[in-house]
């Protein structure tokens, strides 16, 4: 059985998943999605898990954490699964393209290319937002492209993590 719990953050109220001990999901509240049954899940705001990621989602946004350290258990596609891996190897204050993305996930599938469309499908479909950092991924020309909380709190989490040259496109 998943547990929830809501966290209030400075971007916005958040929606946190647990199953049995693992982070399952961290999405904003209202975000392309998110789950719209969570209620059905059990309340549990005391879990520990919920605990250290309200404590370290203080810490991120008073800019003192930069990598977090918490159990995680996404659940997807292999595709899906291959790609949110390598977000969480992305390094805070930068950031990559979908394309390069595709490139990285060639030798995985036996070198066969994947477009970077499939990539932002991929990305997009991220269930733990911040947690695993999709926001850090843009276009091919740097552009902030595509991000299911809206590229208003894309443009935050990257300003919160210095990373400099943004360049919005709407």
């Amino acid at each position: 059985m998943k547990r929830y719990c809501t966290i209030l953050t400075p971007l916005g109220e958040m929606i946190a998943a647990v199953e049995q001990e693992h982070l399952c999901g961290l999405w904003f509240v209202g975000q392309k999605y998110a789950p719209e049954h969570f209620r059905e899940w059990l309340p549990d705001p005391d879990h520990q898990v919920f605990t250290a990621l309200r404590g370290q989602l203080g810490a991120y946004f008073a800019g003192q954490l930069r990598r977090f350290d918490l159990p995680v258990a996404p659940r997807g596609t292999p595709f899906q699964m291959a790609a949110w891996a390598l977000l969480r190897t992305i390094p805070p204050g930068t950031v990559t393209t979908y394309g390069a993305l595709a490139r990285q996930l060639a030798p995985e599938r036996e070198g066969r290319m994947t477009s970077a469309r499939a990539v932002g499908g991929a990305v997009g479909h991220n269930p733990i937002s911040i947690v695993i950092p999709c926001h850090r991924v843009v276009g091919a020309d740097g552009s902030l492209t595509g991000y299911a909380g809206g590229l208003e709190r894309k443009t935050a989490l990257l300003t919160l993590e210095n990373v400099a040259n943004l360049k919005i496109s709407i």
